[in-house]
């Protein structure tokens, strides 16, 4: 599997115009790709079920584990076998290219374990938040957000955009709370709160899964049915990921990105077929969808590169 710095170069992204057509069709269920999320204190168990879920989406996936090598000590159990990429550095756009070199490589799914560096972590989006402030802005925390908010929307966008299923772990804000034990007892217990990235991130999976201390995961958000309110002690991640599964495959068969990548990096392509292209891309919200560019090796996003090779071909022009 291709290896990426740990500081890939951020570029800007390109302001897109507004939308022009608005003209309404019949909805159709496609099938799709997974987009779970599970939260939880330290010891939930967050890792190893992440682990079992991705095994049960897809036989071939990889883990981008910003916790110090913590998956890679459950390699091989119960059957379990991944690739992994350790990240040391948090910034943004690290998870983009790493998402993009996983695509590249075409794995079918990734974990992400866990999410939360990339917001609190070293180099993270409050770090560039920080900088930024101090840099531009007198200190003024709020105005550094001007550059923060682009960082972060673009690192979901492509973590969303993945052309494969996507587990995220992501840590919780953690308190303690006073709960009746079996014995009657008032015992303090450790519970988390909400999950230690962006306010509301959660919101963008499907699935959504918190876990405390006893490794009960509970389903708090589902858009499959057959996982609405769910809750489960020792969860079975394979048999989650094949519930899951039955429910994303009830559906037409939908666009594979990879056929929007292979259009807009065709050595003939014309710039009115790139203009097409972008239309359709945009139509499907596919812009964020990470790839490297075949050129340079550099990470991009599908958008971008069409902006930019349409730009590139007019300037020949």
């Amino acid at each position: 599997m291709s290896r990426i710095s740990d500081h890939v170069n951020q570029r800007p992204t390109a302001a897109t115009a507004p939308q022009a057509d608005f003209t309404f069709a019949p909805a159709t269920r496609e099938k799709a790709k997974a987009r779970l999320a599970l939260m939880g204190v330290s010891g939930s168990g967050k890792t190893w079920t992440g682990l079992r879920i991705a095994h049960g989406l897809a036989q071939r996936f990889a883990v981008i584990d910003t916790e110090r090598g913590a998956a890679s000590k459950y390699a091989g159990i119960n059957g379990v076998t991944f690739d992994t990429l350790q990240l040391h550095t948090y910034h943004p756009s690290n998870l983009i290219g790493a998402l993009a070199a996983a695509a590249n490589a075409g794995y079918e799914a990734v974990l992400v374990d866990s999410l939360t560096h990339f917001w609190s972590g070293t180099d993270g989006t409050l770090e560039q938040v920080d900088r930024a402030a101090k840099k531009g802005y007198g200190g003024n925390t709020f105005a550094g957000w001007k550059e923060g908010t682009p960082l972060q929307n673009s690192m979901v966008d492509a973590l969303l955009s993945y052309p494969g299923h996507v587990v995220a772990t992501m840590r919780a804000h953690t308190e303690w709370s006073l709960q009746t034990s079996a014995n009657g007892r008032k015992e303090p217990v450790r519970v988390g709160t909400r999950p230690e990235q962006r306010r509301g991130v959660e919101y963008e999976f499907d699935v959504v899964g918190q876990m405390d201390t006893d490794n009960t995961l509970s389903i708090i958000k589902s858009r499959c049915p057959q996982l609405h309110a769910l809750v489960v002690e020792r969860p079975d991640g394979i048999n989650i990921a094949k519930t899951l599964l039955d429910w994303l495959n009830d559906g037409a068969v939908g666009v594979d990105p990879a056929t929007y990548i292979d259009r807009a990096t065709a050595k003939n392509a014309t710039l009115d077929e790139l203009g097409q292209l972008r239309t359709e891309v945009e139509s499907r919200g596919l812009q964020a969808t990470p790839f490297l560019d075949p050129a340079t090796g550099q990470a991009t996003t599908l958008g971008d590169y069409i902006q930019a090779r349409g730009i590139a071909l007019k300037a020949a022009q």
